[in-house]
């Protein structure tokens, strides 16, 4: 046997030499250099490797290589910038080859106002963004796709909730009541930017008003194939009177390709909160208030329980999302069907949404191509469950505020299984879950209709008809069974309606040539569009039961019968139709623009709008918005270093416009106010009053804007990037004052153009590097900051804004709009700390005072990574907002030594912090908290699963991870949020206040072509 094995060992040794000689024999070294195909100049740091496996090599400073391949060998060359080249070897011992650059990345088409521009021709400040730019996971809305994406544009979203509204800022706030969010364009049809739908709510009740939904929700994400952000007036001036606040152009996807493709996504996803409030539990409940009353027994507020409130109200959430697409196209014509469906729960019990849409794209040429139809159109049913979680409850609470408070020691329920309800002061947070309902139900269609006619060669005209059109019905029903004060016994039902319908007719025409040295591209046209908007709200009380859909859904449950011995007819209502409205803007627009190109080089532009609008008097009904720009591409010129591969300098100048105000303000008008159902159910309100004096001299509110920027790339675009410097100036603002007393009505304002100024000044840049690129594994940085300046000139008055709640603190407020501050800009006692009382100290006497502090944040930031290795892909990004304080009301109202001494629970940092009960919850910097934060935002990792000769073209599978995690100081569940604590119509800025909170979610999803 040992013979034997030895035979083997020899005969195997001996193979093994002879194997390793044929292989080497059939090796060969094969030397080379690799030169631009453009100039012909040494590139170093090329990636050459032998096709189909991991043996490679780079070329050094002198662009040559050295490396040993088979003789059957394929070389691969590879570099950033530059388009792979794949030659064989053969029999040659020396290889070199030129290999030619990748213009792709300046080629780009970019969306821009009224056509499309290659991205090296843009002369304005912009920014586009791809699906694969695009963030990931649970995304309602289009704006949470670019959030953190791009710089200069600031994205928070107001809460967690599902469908919330976002705040959109580019280069800074800007306006106090005209809006300062930018204008949306989809598909070329300019959106109104309204509610669509109802905000509003329980105003008569403890639990306060909350806001309407996102209005831009109805839109299915997985439908868009480019966001295009216009940011500085030379790029907005074709929009005029709505681009002072940018511009936002949504592109949705065509169909491509000869062959129809069938697309189907599929995800599923799970979220939680990321941070509860560390609230007392039963011991240290009972404990602390036994310590805040003299050592009083606590018997008397226990209730034998050990409740956890806040999982009562909070759960870990799944949401299903579906999408399916067929689509296919040929150079005269082209068409997309997509249907999707989307269930989001949200973290909060009984909250979610649910949409359904369906799309269609389509294009068709004639005539030899030289007349081109296409339309656009989507249809999407958006259903919303609201939690009631409001803006402005009283010291009552509504749900979260409930939750946060409740007596730890209550039990949920009776020994009956009914709810166990204390109090209308004290609500039980279960009870409010279990014995309210919000409905929302949104129907919006948006599309258009075009037709495109080539009349002469470069001549081109189009006539586009377009129309938005919602139907909103939101109802909100309150049991009767409900312990809240004004519900209690009687029950509620809030009706609200909203009916929208904007139609646009647009047409102009285009002409683009290119001579021998210059290059012409001239838009001239006319665009007409109206807005369309009726309301109508009704409150029912006195319900017969206490049933949510019986109340919902058959009104005649309402007992007319209600009796009040106050009234003669021995009645009260049971139903009661608060308002209704109807309103009609139009607004006619003239434009142009010119782009005129010098041998590639010096690039111009320039652009004027005239728009006139129903807004404003016949006086102003005008408003003219011209810019100018021009981009020196520095690259062609012969001076410029060879580490550059692309180096251009750009500077503009216009001037845009603010509209964004309600209907008709410049004429006199006297309306019937709002009935209201007061607590004890007596009715109030109605009047006939003036509420606004004529002024034929209001205006728009303009944006002048300067912009210095330069694009850049070094070693072959490996490095990419732009450096952009802007100064905004708005001035004209609008604003409401009231009219000055003595005068019969107290409601009455004025609208008028103050003489002051907003300024925000700000660098911006993007960088994109290409840190490894080769066959395998590819690494990519992506990097964006803004940093910008705000504050308010010229202005010699005041606004007060900021409403803060909570028990002690009526017509408390926290902001103030002056001369020489930012907006919004922080207006609070300087707390400094407490006596030996207990009772907190002001620096600078008990006074309100500016702090020094901005609501505004002075920088924000993105960073992704991206990682591709063969058929694996990953992608970790980063943003973050700094600078900025965040006011933490939900702490004011909810967390001091007064509400624990009340016995109401807070949180577990209030005993033992040396306040006194009886302390006033005084609005101050106690409750100032800086605002700066980093969060991971979004992880992806994805699989590309081979799918070769097979039925399927292509199949991935990935997970996502949303909202990992924050690192900031700020003390409360999140530092992105923005509740709606506007005074008098003056909108506030980062407020906290029982605001939905924000969830981690991890998403397990499927995509695949067929």
């Amino acid at each position: 046997m040992t013979k034997f094995y030895l035979c083997v060992s020899r005969y195997l040794a001996v193979m093994l030499v002879l194997v390793t000689s044929v292989a080497w024999s059939q090796s060969k070294t094969v030397t080379g250099k690799v030169t631009s195909k453009e100039d012909g100049s040494s590139l170093p740091g090329v990636n050459v490797v032998e096709k189909g496996t991991s043996n490679g090599t780079i070329t050094n400073t002198d662009g040559e290589f050295s490396i040993t391949v088979g003789s059957n060998a394929t070389l691969v060359f590879s570099f950033v910038g530059f388009k792979a080249q794949e030659i064989p070897v053969g029999a040659q011992s020396t290889v070199n080859v030129a290999i030619e650059p990748d213009v792709t990345a300046l080629s780009e088409v970019v969306v821009i106002g009224y056509g499309q521009i290659e991205k090296k021709d843009a002369t304005g400040a912009l920014v586009s963004l791809k699906p694969t730019d695009f963030n990931g996971g649970v995304i309602s809305s289009p704006e949470q796709l670019i959030q953190g994406r791009a710089a200069g544009v600031q994205i928070t979203s107001a809460s967690g909730e599902p469908g919330a509204g976002v705040n959109i800022r580019i280069r800074g706030s800007s306006s106090v009541r005209a809006g300062n969010n930018p204008l949306f364009v989809i598909d070329g049809v300019p959106l109104a930017g309204d509610d669509i739908s109802a905000g509003g709510g329980a105003s008569s009740s403890g639990l306060g008003m909350s806001a309407a939904r996102n209005p831009l929700n109805f839109l299915n994400p997985n439908d868009i194939a480019s966001i295009d952000v216009l940011k500085d007036a030379s790029a907005t001036a074709i929009y005029g009177s709505r681009g002072a606040n940018g511009v936002v152009l949504i592109t949705t996807k065509s169909g491509s390709g000869g062959k129809g493709t069938l697309d189907y996504s599929y995800n599923v996803s799970v979220g939680k909160v990321t941070k509860k409030y560390d609230l007392l539990d039963r011991e240290q409940y009972l404990s602390a208030w036994s310590a805040y009353n003299g050592g009083a027994s606590p018997s008397a507020i226990d209730g034998g329980a050990n409740t956890d409130w806040q999982k009562e109200v909070l759960r870990t959430a799944v949401t299903h999302q579906h999408n399916l697409s067929y689509g296919q196209g040929d150079k005269s014509s082209n068409y997309r069907f997509s249907v999707g469906y989307m269930d989001q729960q949200g973290i909060v019990k009984i909250s979610g949404l649910k949409r359904y849409t369906a799309r269609f794209n389509g294009t068709k040429s004639f005539i030899n191509d030289r007349f081109r139809i296409s339309t656009q159109l989507t249809a999407a049913n958006t259903q919303d469950s609201g939690a009631p979680i409001t803006d402005n409850s009283g010291f009552e609470g509504d749900l979260l505020g409930s939750m946060l408070k409740s007596n730890p020691t209550l039990p949920v329920r009776k020994a009956d299984g009914s709810y166990n309800q204390v109090s209308t002061n004290e609500p039980n947070p279960a009870a409010i879950l279990g014995l309210t309902r919000d409905k929302t139900n949104t129907m919006r269609i948006l599309g258009n209709v075009s037709g495109e006619l080539e009349i002469i060669k470069n001549l081109k005209f189009k006539t586009v008809v377009g129309f938005d059109k919602s139907m909103s019905m939101r109802r909100q029903a309150m049991s009767k069974d409900l312990l809240v004060s004004g519900i209690s016994g009687d029950g509620r039902l809030y009706v609200s309606d909203i009916d929208i319908s904007n139609n646009l007719w647009e047409n102009y025409f285009t002409y683009d040539k290119k001579f021998a040295n210059t290059s012409l591209n001239a838009v001239v046209g006319y665009s007409y569009q109206s807005f369309s908007k009726a309301t109508n709200n009704s409150q029912y009380t006195h319900f017969r039961t206490g049933d949510l859909d019986q109340m919902i859904n058959n009104m005649a449950a309402v007992d007319e019968q209600y009796p009040d011995p106050n009234k003669i007819d021995g009645t009260k209502p049971a139903a009661l139709a608060i308002n209704s409205s109807l309103t009609k803007d139009e607004l006619q627009s003239f434009y142009g623009r010119v782009n005129f190109g010098i041998k590639e080089r010096y690039l111009f532009t320039a652009t004027l709008r005239a728009d006139g609008s129903t807004k404003f008097g016949p006086s102003n009904r005008y408003g003219y918005f011209p810019s100018a720009a021009f981009k020196w591409r520095v690259i062609e010129e012969g001076f410029v270093p060879e580490m550059f591969s692309d180096l251009s300098a750009r500077i503009g100048y216009g001037v845009t416009g603010n509209q964004e105000i309600p209907h008709n303000l410049y004429q006199g008008r006297q309306r019937y106010s709002d009935w209201t159902l007061n607590t004890s159910n007596s009715i109030g309100g109605g009047a006939y009053n003036y509420v606004s004096f004529p002024n034929a001299k209001l205006k728009w509110e303009s944006t002048s804007q300067l912009n210095v920027g330069i694009d850049f790339g070094f070693f072959n675009n490996r490095i990419t990037g732009s450096l952009d410097y802007y100064n905004k100036n708005t001035s004209d603002l609008l604003i409401q004052k009231p009219y000055a007393q003595p005068f019969p009505s107290a409601d009455a304002f004025l609208w008028l153009n103050a003489p002051a100024h907003v300024i925000n000044r700000g660098l911006e840049i993007s960088l994109t590097g290409n840190v490894i690129a080769n066959t395998d594994f590819t690494w990519t940085l992506i990097a964006n900051a803004a940093f910008n300046h705000n504050e308010v000139k010229d202005f010699n008055s005041t606004i007060d804004t900021g409403v803060i709640n909570g028990q002690g603190l009526s017509g408390a407020f926290a902001q103030r709009i002056a001369q020489g501050q930012p907006l919004f800009a922080w207006f609070v006692r300087d707390f400094g700390g407490y006596d030996e009382n207990g009772i907190a100290k002001y620096n600078g006497g008990d006074v309100q005072k500016f702090v020094g502090k901005s609501a505004i944040p002075k920088a924000n930031a993105g960073l992704t990574s991206n990682f591709k290795y063969k058929k694996f892909d990953l992608s970790i990004f980063f943003n973050g907002q700094f600078g900025h304080y965040i006011y933490n009301n939900t702490a004011n109202a909810f967390f001091t030594a007064g509400a624990l001494a009340a016995g109401r629970n807070t949180t577990t940092d209030v005993p033992g912090n040396g306040e006194s009960r009886a302390n006033s919850p005084d609005v101050s910097t106690r409750f100032l908290e800086k605002g700066s934060f980093v969060r991971l935002q979004n992880v992806t990792f994805g699989y590309n699963i081979p799918v070769a000769n097979t039925f399927v073209s292509s199949l991935r599978v990935f997970v996502t991870g949303q909202n990992l995690f924050v690192i900031t100081d700020y003390s409360g569940q999140d530092p992105e949020v923005n509740t709606n604590k506007s005074l008098n119509g003056i909108p506030s800025l980062n407020i906290d206040y029982t605001s939905y909170p924000r969830a981690r979610t991890f998403t397990f999803g499927v995509n695949a072509s067929f």
